[in-house]
């Protein structure tokens, strides 16, 4: 099952980083993510998280944070969170 939790505020194609804003619960590192967009739609573990430049184990709701992304993302894609289990 699927819960979307955000969605990416900028993309940073250099170093492959993308801005995400979490509009609802939580994000860790370790749990899995889909970005879905109109061009995007990829799954993948969150292996760090960062604010102001600073690594983060967890970002909440009302917050952005930056996270390292295997492919190309866009402004606006939207970001679930995966479900283990359903």
């Amino acid at each position: 099952m699927e819960e979307e939790i955000g969605h990416i505020t900028h993309y940073f194609p250099k170093v492959g980083v993308a801005l995400i804003e979490i509009t609802a619960g939580s994000l860790k590192i370790g749990e899995t993510i889909r970005v879905k967009g109109h061009t995007s739609d990829f799954t993948q573990t969150v292996e760090s998280l960062r604010q102001e430049n600073l690594p983060v184990p967890e970002v909440k709701q009302g917050v952005s944070a930056g996270m390292k992304v295997k492919e190309h993302v866009r402004e606006g894609d939207r970001v679930y969170k995966i479900k283990e289990g359903t």
